[in-house]
């Protein structure tokens, strides 16, 4: 209990970061994160992620009994269920539609990851998938399919996946896509070249910095 207490605190947060900092916007958007090995907290169906009071999330089980809460969870329940079956690592789920980050999601434009050092780490490894009505089986099993190979997907005319091993770092790598797309978007509108960095260097980095953990990847 007291620890499902600490996460919709911290969920409550997040989400008024998300909308105060334009990572969000209206009603939508869900976010989660793990209470336990087999549960996971995630906000309630229609709920504005910048005013989520305490009781606007149901705690959902992994093995899909029934939750005892009056409300609907978000019916995005099957993308984030996806995500935690398939990464035990990760603790957090955020899925929003920021507006550079959804406008390449529209586009066939690539996400640079190798412009700077959160670039570098958040940005390694970004994934698209195709179009899928929004909390359709279709769309989890897309999910599912992807979960491994990277940790933030796009979501084409849809919006974006984030997902990370606490909700701090999710929300880390959420304001790092949206900057990077703010950062692409804008350079190529005023015709300005950004330098990248050599993929030599990038390598060196990511093992070598002590920045964070190198993440493993299953690309199979």
């Amino acid at each position: 209990m007291v620890m499902t207490q600490v996460i919709n605190n911290q969920l409550r947060q997040v989400g008024r970061y998300m909308m105060d900092h334009h990572l969000a916007w209206g009603n939508a958007g869900n976010i989660s994160a793990k209470t336990s090995d087999e549960k996971f907290l995630i906000t309630a169906s229609g709920t504005y992620l910048g005013e989520l009071s305490a009781d606007d999330f149901v705690e959902c089980s992994f093995d899909g009994s029934e939750n005892q809460s009056e409300k609907k969870p978000s019916k995005e329940v099957p993308m984030h269920l996806a995500i935690y079956e398939n990464r035990p690592e990760i603790q957090a789920v955020l899925h929003a539609s920021p507006f550079y980050s959804t406008l390449v999601a529209c586009s066939n434009l690539d996400i640079p990851s190798d412009w700077f050092v959160e670039s570098m780490y958040y940005l390694e490894r970004v994934e698209r998938i195709g179009y899928h009505h929004p909390g359709s089986k279709e769309l989890g099993e897309a999910v599912r399919e992807k979960a491994k190979k990277a940790n933030i997907l796009l979501l084409e005319n849809h919006g974006v996946l984030v997902y990370d091993t606490s909700i701090k770092e999710a929300r880390m790598a959420l304001q790092t896509l949206e900057y990077t797309c703010k950062m692409m978007v804008t350079s190529m509108g005023a015709s300005v070249n950004v330098n990248s960095i050599s993929k030599e260097v990038v390598t060196d980095f990511l093992d070598s910095s002590g920045y964070k953990p190198r993440r493993k990847w299953d690309l199979r």
